[in-house]
């Protein structure tokens, strides 16, 4: 086992990995920016080291500045979280060639899933099902207006090298088209460095369901059921829930053996996620994998009672995992909600103050992953997130329940935060019917009166 770990991260992931290392005996190392010198992931680790200045650039995207913090600590490893450089197969492979182990997949590994159009074409060479569009990059928007006439309207248009919704666009009808291509190339440029765009039929009424799955170097390779992720903002997941209520016993087959067979073709170790869209007929098709601990991961945790973090790292130890999860059974309900300093209220804007009053609720079957306290000021230059609550209980319809027990107890003033939010979507009955789909926000009313 590793006698020392780097977090090249931040926030509430660096925390959640922390304590894992902990538990396993084995120390630490933060690293932060001037901005999250007060952050409770500097305060815990056994050692910190300042990597720079705010801007993300000039420290936790900083690699040699990282690779010096790992350096002069005498780490074994580095963990890369989520975010950040965790899918920056360049950064897995200057750690491997600088004497450090990468808690992650190898370079070839995420380079090859993290260009979605490549992705794609390894995975249908393996008999996944996956969504009609572009075999190659679009050359022009003619090629992709050609294409979409093909396919059929609405389409999709993505970024290659893309995630988190940036360089996507729904294209409804032709006229649409030539303006859409060009915004989302531009956002691609500028969030990816990369403009490469594809074209993939837009499936309507569809649910986006992920798959947990565990690989050891042995090839040994088990999946941890499924995560519901379709409610969404701007293709930003706000609550996700384990075990999907569309989701019957055979179709959590279905999905558990192609994410075990997508793993195994590509030969990857650690934890990762295959991300599946599912239709009104319950058809699913191959979305994306992320070669990563996911920021939702939780949830799944509950369900089954592994600890994912400290399973990652055993994995790249070269340990094989627990002959248990063989016989993995999903137990209860989990529902994850992730709070954000945001206002809900006028668009989502962020809120970044200081907090002045935090309060985070207890009790059986409620979990708070968060790195913030009262008098922490939320950094303008990252994520709004200011921690994810998560509730587990025996059925959905009481861990819908216990997550509105559970935010009613949520106390965080200063900034504006989702959690008013998260209320009105407990009570919808349309969310709480289970019957919604990837459009449900676009339709969801929500006032201050809420």
């Amino acid at each position: 086992m590793y006698k020392k770990i780097l977090i090249a991260n931040r926030g509430e992931i660096a925390l959640r990995i922390i304590r894992a290392c902990h538990e396993l005996g084995i120390k630490t190392v933060a690293v932060y920016s001037t901005a999250d010198e007060y952050s409770l992931h500097v305060k815990f680790s056994d050692e910190a080291v300042c990597i720079g200045p705010p801007p993300s650039n000039e420290s936790y995207l900083n690699i040699p500045r990282i690779l010096a913090a790992a350096e002069i600590t005498h780490a074994d490893a580095i963990h890369p979280g989520y975010g950040f450089l965790a899918e920056n197969g360049e950064f897995s492979r200057i750690c491997q060639d600088n004497g450090f182990v990468f808690i992650g997949p190898t370079a070839e590994i995420i380079n090859a899933m993290g260009n979605k159009l490549e992705a794609k074409k390894i995975m249908k060479s393996c008999g996944m099902p996956v969504i009609p569009g572009s075999n190659d990059v679009l050359n022009d928007v003619g090629e992709a207006r050609n294409l979409a006439e093909k396919v059929g309207y609405p389409v999709m248009i993505k970024a290659s090298a893309g995630g988190g919704g940036r360089g996507m666009r729904l294209v409804k009808s032709q006229d649409e088209l030539e303006s859409a291509f060009g915004s989302a190339q531009a956002e691609a440029k500028s969030a990816f460095n990369n403009g490469d765009l594809y074209l993939e039929k837009f499936v309507e009424n569809s649910r986006h369901i992920e798959v947990q799955i565990l690989a050891d170097s042995s090839g040994n390779t088990v999946h941890l059921g499924e995560r519901e992720c379709t409610i969404q903002r701007r293709h930003q997941k706000l609550i996700e829930e384990s075990p999907s209520v569309i989701v019957d016993s055979d179709l959590r087959k279905k999905l558990g053996t192609s994410a075990i067979n997508a793993a195994k073709t590509v030969k990857y170790v650690g934890v990762g996620t295959v991300e599946f869209l599912v239709d009104k007929n319950l058809n699913y098709y191959f979305m994306e994998m992320n070669t990563r601990i996911q920021v939702e991961h939780p949830v799944t945790e509950m369900v089954s009672g592994v600890d994912l973090i400290k399973q990652q790292i055993r994995m790249h130890v070269g340990k094989s995992f627990p002959s248990f999860l063989e016989k993995f059974q999903l137990r209860g309900h989990a529902i994850e909600c992730r709070i954000n300093a945001e206002d809900p209220a006028n668009d989502f804007v962020p809120s970044p103050m200081e907090i002045t009053s935090f309060h985070m609720p207890g009790g059986k079957g409620v979990r708070v992953d968060s790195h913030a306290y009262a008098g922490y000021q939320i950094p303008t230059y990252y994520d709004s997130m200011i921690g994810k609550l998560i509730v587990f209980s025996s059925s959905r319809e009481r861990a819908i329940i216990r997550m509105e027990r559970a935010l009613e107890e949520c106390i965080i003033e200063g900034p504006k935060t989702t959690i008013p939010f998260h209320q009105a979507i407990m009570r919808d009955e349309q969310f709480i019917s289970g019957n919604f789909d990837t459009s449900f926000l676009d339709n969801f009313h929500y006032s201050v009166a809420d």
